[in-house]
This record gives structure tokens, C-alpha cells and sequence, in this order.
């Protein structure tokens, strides 16, 4: 299976990332075996062919799915997975939420966009030094970057779920779904809200890698390997 030395995160980040790998336990038990499955066709994916693609699907393409797509390549760079690429496309195409994006910055990831003022802003997220970055913007789940066969779609919300009985070209669907940060919008609670979700989806994302990471030391996905 590829692998790479893990990258020197940005220090605040490597601070916030250290915590979440300290609340797997907190991630219920069912919740636990979709993420494990989704890492047994990450692994068979590295161990096949090289790559494993995964394309994380929501109605907008605005808040859950960017948050994941973005956590599961930090997550797989701090195991040392090379060869897993990350998506992330919508039902229909709006624009990367400027609450997620600070929630994101807050965490310390490092974004940066030149257009703000276009409807649909093209950000550059950074985690590390050396590392590149990942262009994030609204997209349909089909559309370029994104793979269009040979991939896993992982479906955020139920509405995006509902809406694609059937999700082109993908090898496994698996729903991973989370509640909408969008409740809180213009709130009090706007800020604690999207933070709270950027944790959640951070640790399940990390433990999903540490789930495929387990398995090439000779463990079963999700758990530690015999001594």
C-alpha cells in the first residue's frame, strides 16, 4: 500500500488534530462500522491499484461535504496515506460557505481566496508546508475535478442522499451523514455551531484513516493490530 512519511502540520492545526485523535470515543459504535467500511475500500483501493478517490456528496456543495472533503485529506496526510484523493460535489452547485470557511481557519488550516467577490469563490486550503493545496469551490458531484467512475460516494446529508437513488460511476456509496451547521446561521450560536461540526467530521475522518492505517500493521479496519 503507498505510504509517505506523515506531514509537519501547521502548529496550531497539529494542536486542534492531536485533541480529535483523542475523542475517537466519542464516535457511537454503528457510526464506527460505516466508517470502517468506507476504510476497507480505501485500503483495497491503495492495495489494488495505488489510489482510492473519494467524493463526499451533499445538496449544495456548501458546508458538510467541503468540511469533509478537506478533513479526510489532512487525516490521510497525518497517516501517511499517499494515493487518497479527495472530493467533493453537490446535487446542484452554490458556493463553499463563508461559515465553513471560518470554522476551518479557526481550527487552523490556512485558506486563502482571490475572487471573493465572485458567486462562487475558488479557495486554496493549506494544512502544511510543502503540501499542496486543495482547490475548493461549489461543483455538482460529477463534474470536473471530480472522478466520474472508479470512486466512493459518500453521501453528508440525507437530502442529497435521497435525491440520488443512484450515483453515477461510483464503486461504493456509503451515507455518512451530518447534521447542518446551516441551523445556526445569523444565530448566537453560528460560530459554536459550525466549530462543533468541523470537530466531528475532523475526528471521524481521522479515525477513518487511522482505521486504514491499523490495517496495514496487520489489524483488522478500525482496530488495533495484535502485538
Amino acid at each position: 500500500m503507498p505510504a509517505q512519511h506523515p506531514v509537519v502540520l501547521f502548529p496550531r492545526l497539529a494542536t486542534y488534530i492531536n485533541s480529535r485523535q483523542q475523542e475517537f470515543d466519542q464516535i457511537p459504535a454503528a457510526r464506527q462500522e460505516e466508517l470502517r467500511r468506507v476504510a476497507a475500500y480505501i485500503g483495497d483501493q491503495l492495495g489494488n491499484t495505488g489510489s482510492a478517490k473519494l467524493t463526499f456528496i451533499c445538496t449544495h456543495n456548501s458546508r458538510r461535504s467541503h468540511l469533509s472533503q478537506i478533513w479526510a485529506k489532512v487525516a490521510a496526510d497525518v497517516y501517511g496515506l499517499s494515493g487518497v484523493e479527495t472530493f467533493s460535489g453537490g446535487t446542484e452547485a452554490t458556493a463553499f460557505n463563508p461559515r465553513s470557511v471560518a470554522a476551518l481557519r479557526r481550527a487552523g488550516l490556512d485558506i486563502e481566496s482571490h475572487d471573493n467577490e465572485a458567486d462562487n469563490p475558488c479557495y486554496q486550503v493549506r494544512h502544511a508546508d510543502g503540501v499542496a493545496a486543495q482547490k475548493c469551490f461549489s461543483k455538482v458531484y460529477d463534474q470536473p475535478p471530480n472522478p466520474t467512475s472508479h470512486y466512493c460516494a459518500i453521501m453528508t446529508c440525507s437530502q442529497a442522499d435521497d435525491a440520488c437513488p443512484v450515483v453515477r460511476g461510483c464503486d461504493l456509496r456509503a451515507p455518512i451523514r451530518y447534521e447542518d451547521p446551516k441551523i445556526a446561521d445569523d444565530t448566537p450560536e453560528e460560530a459554536a455551531t459550525y466549530d462543533e461540526r468541523a470537530r466531528q467530521i475532523c475526528r471521524e475522518m481521522l479515525f477513518m484513516m487511522d482505521s486504514v492505517e491499523s490495517s496495514t500493521r496487520g489489524g483488522k479496519v478500525g482496530q488495533e493490530p495484535a502485538a
